[in-house]
């Protein structure tokens, strides 16, 4: 049998905020807060940023990556369609990403938000297909930044929680 051509994998993040699940919610729909923890960034100029957070909706996120690092020059294209949205509880969003015009994975990723006794847990999903333009290491690059994303969401929330002391 063949070795097939496409890479499939999937792999949970998860992490625990002492805020409530309206203000997690808050910081995965707001575009002002997305632009803050997903847009924005010291390794990479933004290019440009959309977010229309609704069923249905979209998300577009355009970034050049800057020198110094391993992809320096590399324009990174991600779009997402909101699949599901409901409030305080569950998103689903579709994605693609393009390296430099070249479709390389397409995606589908789940934040599942979950009442505690001390905040919120926060449970991102994440499903991909990976092609011939992504490189073999990608499933493990892109944990690494869902890791290091959701750690900016938590010091969104805390400079906001301190902004407003």
């Amino acid at each position: 049998m063949a070795e097939p051509k496409v890479v499939h994998s999937t792999f949970v993040v998860e992490r625990s905020f002492s805020q409530p699940v309206e203000t997690v919610y808050a910081a995965l729909s707001k575009p002002e807060k997305v632009k803050q923890w997903f847009a924005e960034g010291e390794k990479h100029d933004l290019i440009e940023f959309k977010l229309n957070f609704a069923e249905g909706g979209t998300q577009r996120l355009v970034y050049k990556m800057r020198e110094g690092t391993p992809v320096a020059g590399l324009v990174i294209d991600n779009e997402a369609r909101f699949q599901e949205i409901i409030p305080n509880d569950r998103v689903v969003m579709a994605t693609t990403m393009k390296f430099n015009g070249k479709r390389a994975l397409a995606t589908q990723i789940t934040f599942e938000l979950v009442p505690t006794q001390n905040g919120t847990d926060l449970i991102c999903t994440h499903q991909g297909a990976y092609f011939d333009s992504a490189p073999p290491q990608m499933p493990e690059l892109l944990k690494q930044g869902w890791t290091a994303l959701l750690k900016r969401i938590g010091e969104v929330m805390e400079a906001e929680r301190k902004e407003a002391e």
